[in-house]
């Protein structure tokens, strides 16, 4: 029977830490700004945990990334005509995007709405230059 490395729980708490400080709303940032800053800290926390055999870790990590990240969006957007002609924009559709941009639901809760995760989707955030942790996990465990 072999050991598994896997990645302490203190660990991941460190981690969400630090990305929390990275992404926090406070600070007013440019998004490819904090999206690089953020790259670096992912490519680097990575390079040191290449080794654990848990790959759903690295999925979830990822997945809670990028609902920080739509959060900081939709705060972002501020007002419901904004958010309305956004929402269009990434192909919501009409009713949809009002209801949803006249939410009143917090941030967080938001971020996690069907209609957030698809107009910000993986797609999206790829595009905005965001690394995915799991995908470099499996380049890295299998080259």
């Amino acid at each position: 029977m072999n050991p598994k490395i896997r990645v302490s729980k203190e660990s991941i708490k460190r981690f969400k830490h630090r990305v929390r400080e990275l992404t926090s709303r406070k600070r007013s940032m440019n998004m490819r700004d904090r999206i690089e800053k953020l790259n670096r800290y992912l490519v680097g926390w990575l390079g040191y945990y290449q080794l654990a055999e848990t790959p759903t870790i690295f999925e979830a990590l990822d997945g809670w990334i990028r609902r920080r990240l739509r959060m900081i969006r939709w705060k972002e957007w501020k007002k419901v005509k904004t958010k309305y002609k956004n929402l269009m924009k990434l192909g919501i559709k009409k009713g949809k995007a009002w209801e949803w941009a006249n939410s009143r639901k917090a941030y967080w809760r938001i971020a996690k709405s069907p209609i957030l995760s698809r107009a910000l989707g993986n797609q999206y955030w790829l595009e905005q230059g965001l690394k995915s942790l799991s995908k470099r996990y499996q380049t890295m465990r299998w080259t």
